[in-house]
């Protein structure tokens, strides 16, 4: 561990999104291999397509609070796997300008992925010196056994230059053991079995250390994502990652619930909430899954959004100084003032810069909520997500470049999208 990267920065295809991951900064994000679409409308699930990837990375590139895309879902149209991970590496990243995570079945997928990523980038150099595409590689088979397969696609990971998110993600009560505490040794052994891997390879590989216990339902068998043992399991990784002092990466928002209903915003908000104060620098799975990862669901990125962004501002706390204790404005105020703080400097100052508002959340009163027709937010959400696929279409990747991809790789997403 002494020769493992501390200060790794996460780059975006634009350095307005790039994440520096030292200094306890901290960051909620996507990711996911869901095989369902949720349709809120009627109440169903369909199969995942490649356009439904393409689709929410695009949303995710709107939304302000959520500040990386790892892939959420499978995309079940495209049926040979190497085609598979070439289209949704090629998808996410024409969605979104914010740096990205996929994965690989095989190192030849890489190394195809990464011939397409040098050429956007521009050349070898600039991917080697800002690689806006992380390997997510789930490098184990536990309980404690490396996966021969994906242990290649890590070697091929570091011999491109690509930062790797080092996964294991053992089930609690199934392959890791019932007890929570058990579940984070083994975790936390395997994934640190992995970081000397990387190390052995080539000293100070950007690598984040990724413990995932997952928790299962023991009168069932099957998975929980959104139970308070599965907040509790996370936040222990994401201490541990700070006791090691190592980029730490966890996952947290995995709700059981099937919709974007109540149960679903109890689980994700006590998830998200322990994750994000457990000292970890990333948060996977944060927004848009249902049903334990089955389900993918694009207003639920748009609700989420403004539970991330209220989260986020509980991890900035308050920065208490001689100015903030405020005893001068309430001097002002309350001695030679109006007697009220709404049109002191001080609060306009604030207002932007201390304060966070939803998006789609109501705080309107009774009497207004009423008189605006009584929305709700799943209804306010799927307006805001039908202007954003209306209207959203990140074109950062040059006309002609793209044409030349276009030509030179098995690209399923039409360059004609919209």
């Amino acid at each position: 561990m002494l020769g493992a990267a501390k200060d790794i920065v996460l780059h975006g295809q634009d350095p307005r999104h790039d994440l520096p991951l030292s200094d306890g900064r901290f960051y909620f994000g996507t990711a996911g291999a869901a095989v369902h679409m949720v349709d809120v409308e009627t109440r169903t699930y369909r199969d995942s397509t490649l356009a439904d990837l393409y689709n929410a990375a695009r949303i995710v590139d709107a939304m302000e609070h959520i500040h990386f895309f790892q892939r959420p879902l499978v995309p079940r149209d495209i049926e040979d796997p190497r085609e598979m991970d070439f289209n949704t590496c090629y998808a996410s990243i024409k969605g979104t300008t914010k740096h990205v995570g996929t994965s690989f079945v095989e190192p030849d997928h890489l190394e195809q992925a990464v011939d397409m990523l040098e050429r956007v980038a521009g050349s070898e150099k600039a991917w080697r010196e800002r690689p806006f595409v992380s390997c997510s590689c789930c490098f184990v088979v536990p309980p404690l056994t490396f996966a021969v397969d994906a242990c290649r696609v890590l070697e091929a990971s570091v011999r491109r230059g690509m930062p790797i998110l080092l996964l294991a993600a053992g089930q609690a009560g199934a392959t890791s053991p019932a007890s929570l505490a058990g579940a984070v040794v083994q975790e936390v052994a395997e994934v640190l079995a992995g970081l000397a891997y990387v190390n052995l390879l080539k000293p100070g590989h950007p690598a984040i250390f990724g413990p995932w216990p997952f928790v299962s339902d023991l009168r069932t068998g099957a998975m929980s994502g959104g139970s308070g043992e599965q907040a509790v399991l996370m936040a222990a990784c994401g201490q541990m990652g700070r006791f090691y002092d190592l980029p730490t990466g966890i996952a947290a928002g995995m709700a059981d619930s099937k919709l974007p209903d109540i149960q679903s915003g109890y689980e994700k908000s006590y998830t998200n909430t322990l994750a994000a104060h457990s000292g970890a620098n990333l948060v996977y799975e944060s927004a848009g899954m249902q049903a334990s990862l089955l389900g993918c669901c694009l207003e639920s990125y748009i609700l989420d959004n403004d539970m991330l962004g209220a989260i986020n501002r509980t991890v900035r706390g308050m920065d208490v100084t001689e100015e903030n204790l405020s005893l001068s404005v309430m001097r002002d105020v309350c001695l030679d003032g109006p007697g009220h703080f709404l049109g002191h400097d001080q609060t306009r100052e604030l207002m932007q810069r201390d304060y966070v508002y939803p998006d789609v959340g109501d705080r309107s009163s009774p009497k207004e909520w009423n008189e605006n027709g009584r929305p709700e937010a799943l209804n306010l959400a799927r307006a805001r997500l039908d202007t954003l696929l209306s209207s959203h279409w990140p074109d950062h990747i040059d006309r002609a470049l793209d044409e030349a991809l276009q030509s030179d790789f098995p690209i399923r997403l039409p360059m004609n999208s919209r």
